[in-house]
């Protein structure tokens, strides 16, 4: 599983990446989390706002900075699809 995390690098940033790691470590699933903040390839997304989440190249989270248990569910989204 591929995750992107993507933001200019702010405080919002940096606490979805964590949550994003400690939601992965919790479920046991085996995946590459990446921080995009190069703002050309952030706007290769459809997002109007920043912190957002990319899971398998598809937009799951924009503009909001979830709890370990909100990013859970988007995983657990993903693996089920």
């Amino acid at each position: 599983m591929k995750i992107k995390v993507l933001g200019p690098g702010c405080p919002r940033c940096h606490a979805l990446k964590e949550a994003t790691k400690e939601a992965v470590s919790q479920l046991g699933v085996e995946a590459e989390i990446e921080e995009v903040n190069d703002f050309a390839k952030i706007l290769e997304y459809p997002i109007m706002l920043t912190p957002a989440l990319v899971i398998n190249e598809k937009v799951v989270l924009s503009g909001k900075v979830p709890t370990v248990e909100e990013v859970k569910e988007l995983l657990q989204k993903e693996i089920e699809s």
